[in-house]
């Protein structure tokens, strides 16, 4: 069923993952007393595919919200770059397990492709946790934690275990992400519309 996704049915999942995404990165910066009604309309207008790039207008606004406007987000960038950049890696491994364990390729991606890639997959359906990552990292800037060490990697290891709120259940996140990837595999089979992310409260 996954090989066989037709393009609209990818493109609609597309959509919702970025919309998703946009309202996380939203409700974060609520919840950090920032201006998180500003990405409103961005999650409020994606189009099938995001063929207008919401996803990219609305990151811009949201880094310089939660850190300051000079701050880039860059693999390679200043801190906390590598901060960010080691809890991405923790999350992207999670969610490969996670869709392999619902049955489906890593390896076969609705929107990322590269060839060099081999979990394309995971990088689509982490984007809408990515906040959870952010959220833990902000707070370790904002304590003075400028590098990856021993304490800041400990700190960040605990995104696995971090609060996920779904309709009607809370569940640790790394449990959080198979109800993701097992909603997506029903989405595949024609089972369900919906892929189900969590809201970041």
């Amino acid at each position: 069923a996954q090989l066989s996704a037709a393009e609209p049915l990818k493109k609609n999942i597309w959509k919702q993952i970025v919309e998703a995404k946009i309202r996380n990165q939203a409700a974060l910066l609520r919840k950090l007393d920032k201006d998180g009604d500003s990405l409103k309309p961005y999650y409020q207008n994606v189009k099938s595919g995001d063929s207008d790039n919401r996803e990219g207008v609305a990151a811009k606004l949201y880094w310089n919200e939660l850190f300051d406007e000079k701050f880039m987000r860059v693999r390679t960038g200043p801190s906390p770059n590598e901060m960010l950049n080691y809890g991405y890696t923790v999350l992207r491994a999670a969610v490969a397990r996670s869709l392999t364990g619902s049955g489906l390729l890593p390896s076969i991606g609705i929107f990322h492709r590269n060839r060099y890639n081999a979990f394309p997959l995971a990088d689509d359906v982490m984007e809408p946790y990515r906040p959870f990552v952010d959220e833990i990292v902000f707070h370790l800037y904002a304590n003075g934690e400028n590098s990856l060490n021993k304490y800041s990697k400990s700190e960040i290891l605990k995104l696995l275990y971090a609060d996920t709120f779904f309709e009607n259940v809370t569940r640790p996140l790394n449990i959080g992400i198979s109800i993701t990837t097992a909603s997506l595999a029903k989405c595949y089979n024609g089972l369900q519309k919906r892929i189900i992310y969590p809201l970041l409260k």
